[in-house]
Protein backbone atom coordinates (compact mmCIF):
# COMPACT_ATOMS: atom_id res chain seq x y z
CA UNK A 1 0.00 0.00 0.00
CA UNK A 2 1.55 3.67 -0.76
CA UNK A 3 -1.23 5.88 -0.67
CA UNK A 4 -1.82 8.55 2.43
CA UNK A 5 1.88 7.95 4.02
CA UNK A 6 4.09 11.21 5.51
CA UNK A 7 6.66 11.59 3.62
CA UNK A 8 4.56 11.03 0.57
CA UNK A 9 5.50 8.11 -1.81
CA UNK A 10 8.33 8.60 -3.81
CA UNK A 11 8.89 7.49 -7.67
CA UNK A 12 11.29 5.23 -6.91
CA UNK A 13 8.65 3.46 -4.73
CA UNK A 14 6.03 3.49 -7.56
CA UNK A 15 8.56 2.07 -9.76
CA UNK A 16 9.22 -0.53 -7.35
CA UNK A 17 5.52 -1.85 -6.58
CA UNK A 18 5.17 -1.83 -10.73
CA UNK A 19 8.01 -4.05 -11.36
CA UNK A 20 6.82 -6.17 -8.63
CA UNK A 21 3.69 -6.58 -9.95
CA UNK A 22 4.98 -6.74 -13.16
CA UNK A 23 6.96 -9.80 -12.21
CA UNK A 24 4.09 -11.34 -10.49
CA UNK A 25 1.81 -11.41 -13.89
CA UNK A 26 4.07 -11.86 -16.21
CA UNK A 27 5.93 -14.87 -14.06
CA UNK A 28 9.39 -13.49 -14.91
CA UNK A 29 11.46 -11.97 -12.40
CA UNK A 30 14.20 -11.12 -15.27
CA UNK A 31 12.53 -11.38 -18.75
CA UNK A 32 14.57 -12.72 -21.50
CA UNK A 33 16.35 -10.72 -24.20
CA UNK A 34 12.67 -11.06 -26.68
CA UNK A 35 10.69 -9.96 -23.88
CA UNK A 36 12.73 -7.03 -22.61
CA UNK A 37 11.24 -4.16 -24.06
CA UNK A 38 7.65 -4.77 -23.61
CA UNK A 39 8.66 -5.82 -19.79
CA UNK A 40 10.47 -2.52 -19.23
CA UNK A 41 7.61 -1.07 -21.16
CA UNK A 42 4.90 -2.09 -19.18
CA UNK A 43 6.57 -1.23 -15.69
CA UNK A 44 6.91 2.12 -16.97
CA UNK A 45 3.37 2.49 -18.13
CA UNK A 46 2.13 1.00 -14.30
CA UNK A 47 4.13 3.55 -12.78
CA UNK A 48 2.89 6.27 -14.39
CA UNK A 49 -0.72 5.23 -14.01
CA UNK A 50 0.02 4.41 -10.30
CA UNK A 51 1.70 7.67 -9.78
CA UNK A 52 -1.25 9.63 -11.35
CA UNK A 53 -4.15 7.53 -9.00
CA UNK A 54 -2.12 8.24 -5.89
CA UNK A 55 -2.05 11.96 -6.58
CA UNK A 56 -5.70 12.03 -7.15
CA UNK A 57 -7.02 9.83 -4.32
CA UNK A 58 -8.38 11.57 -1.25
CA UNK A 59 -8.59 11.27 2.18
CA UNK A 60 -9.65 12.70 5.33
CA UNK A 61 -7.43 10.31 7.40
CA UNK A 62 -4.72 11.41 9.11
CA UNK A 63 -1.82 10.10 7.10
CA UNK A 64 0.28 6.92 8.60
CA UNK A 65 3.48 6.64 9.89
CA UNK A 66 6.15 4.48 7.72
CA UNK A 67 7.71 3.48 10.54
CA UNK A 68 4.70 2.10 12.53
CA UNK A 69 3.43 0.49 9.36
CA UNK A 70 7.19 -1.24 9.34
CA UNK A 71 7.18 -2.18 12.95
CA UNK A 72 3.04 -4.10 12.79
CA UNK A 73 4.29 -5.81 9.32
CA UNK A 74 7.39 -6.85 11.13
CA UNK A 75 5.47 -8.02 14.04
CA UNK A 76 2.89 -9.71 11.97
CA UNK A 77 6.00 -11.31 10.62
CA UNK A 78 7.82 -12.40 13.34
CA UNK A 79 4.48 -14.18 14.83
CA UNK A 80 4.02 -15.96 11.63
CA UNK A 81 7.12 -17.02 10.94
CA UNK A 82 8.01 -18.26 14.68
CA UNK A 83 6.75 -21.95 13.85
Amino acid sequence: MLFNFDPPVTAEEIRAASLQYVRKISGFNKPSKANEEAFHSAIEEIAGVSGRLLRSLETTALPRSREEVAAKAKARAAERFQN
